[in-house]
């Protein structure tokens, strides 16, 4: 596995800081890019943009998500070999101690993640990523369970015209929500230990992967860097926190409309939102009719981060009139300490979700309000440690108090 060289130039800065400077500084030179494409395009010119002026990002997901074209030179008179392939190595380990019933503490591995991204050619990329996680049941049943579940998270082939306009097929986190998309497998990218819980992995509430296809892009606009995302495919499988990989259940397409702007002034500044429809056909239950709406206001900065997040949900069953509407947010603040103590970055975070009970699909699911309080400390440019306390309260249930240790390290 290759290492992007100027992480080696960069050791001696913030890794954190640095990568939400290289995000925006990104988005920067793509536009640029993308003008320099269309005058050259336009005057037949044979100029190429120097090697040196490419900017590689830190975080390795930044580099695949963008499907950045790095592919070999190692061919006969220096030409790109392909396919080019980069690995990038994620995982986790966690201490819980918790007040919930029937829930033990201690030590628990998180998951071991491989993030894959292989230029095909010139304008063509493929985006991987692989899980692995530790299985309650091990070794019990007859034959024995594994001790690891494997997964395919994501299985992504891009082709990509210009930044304007680009089109992909695979297995996504499906574009309707920041965090689903921001922050993927591997916990050392987000600044918490856990995600919200209108975005676990696993959960109900959000449909966390969508099978399909996707055309996306992004244009200027007069200075917003305006992206969006069309998509269509299959959406909730059988099992409501799964997608429909093997195919789609009821023969009914899902579709999806994203749009966010990202302008230039204030640095950092994200807003957007997104709609999804589909018709879900869940085990045991009746078809329904889904509508989802989502929005989202980000300051995408260590001094200070915020991310704030809204979803409404609205189920109908086919055949009926009667909607039933339910609702999750949460707003996360963040806040890396100046000078030597740059080190520390405490946050806040307080979510809600309200499901009411006669919800046909979502209605099992209990409402929360909990809060979320923490610091990262950053061992390493690569490698961080989190300390979180939580309290959560849902309806006729105990309120839990827990408090979580995690390490999480990329490689």
């Amino acid at each position: 596995m290759s290492v992007p060289a100027y992480c080696q130039a960069a050791a001696q800065s913030d890794q954190t800081e640095l990568i939400r400077a290289l995000r925006s500084r990104i988005d920067q030179l793509e536009h640029r890019m993308a003008q320099m494409e269309k005058a050259m395009a336009s005057s037949s010119s044979s100029l190429q943009p120097s090697p040196e002026a490419k900017l590689v990002p830190a975080n390795p997901m930044a580099h695949m998500d963008h499907g950045e074209q790095v592919a070999r030179t190692d061919g006969v008179g220096g030409e790109a070999n392909y396919p080019s392939l980069k690995i990038a190595g994620f995982s986790d380990l966690n201490f819980s101690a918790t007040n919930q019933p029937g829930v033990k503490s201690g030590f628990n591995e998180g998951q071991f993640i491989l993030h894959l991204n292989s230029n095909l050619a010139p304008k063509v990329t493929f985006l991987g990523e692989l899980s692995l996680s530790a299985r309650t049941d091990a070794g019990t049943g007859s034959p024995p369970a594994t001790g690891f579940n494997a997964e395919v998270e994501r299985a992504i082939v891009r082709f990509e015209q210009s930044d304007y306009f680009k089109v992909s097929f695979g297995r996504y986190h499906t574009p309707i929500n920041y965090w689903n998309t921001e922050f993927h497998h591997g916990q050392w990218l987000q600044t918490t230990v856990s995600r919200p819980e209108m975005t676990q992995f696993g959960g109900r509430f959000i449909p966390v992967h969508f099978v399909g296809a996707l055309v996306e892009g992004a244009v200027p606009a007069g200075g917003l860097n305006v992206n969006y995302n069309f998509g269509l495919g299959n959406g909730r499988g059988s099992v409501i926190s799964r997608s429909g990989d093997f195919g789609d259940n009821n023969n009914n397409r899902a579709w999806l409309v994203s749009l966010f702007a990202k302008p230039g002034r204030p640095f950092g500044l994200r807003f957007g939102g997104a709609l999804y429809r589909d018709r879900v056909s869940p085990t045991g239950s009746r078809e329904a009719r889904e509508w989802i709406e989502s929005g989202h206001v980000v300051w995408q900065k260590e001094n200070p981060e915020i991310i704030a997040e809204f979803a409404n949900i609205t189920h109908r069953l086919i055949g009926a009139t009667r909607s039933i509407h339910s609702q999750a947010w949460y707003i996360q603040v963040g806040y890396r300490l100046p000078a030597s103590a740059k080190l520390w970055k405490p946050y806040y975070r307080f979510e809600y979700i309200h499901i009411p009970r006669t919800d046909p699909i979502l209605g099992a699911v209990p409402s929360l309000a909990g809060s979320v309080a923490g610091v990262r400390y950053d061992i390493s440019n690569f490698a961080a440690i989190k300390f979180e306390y939580r309290n959560q309260r849902r309806p006729g249930q105990a309120r839990v108090n827990g408090a979580f240790i995690q390490t999480s390290f990329t490689f």
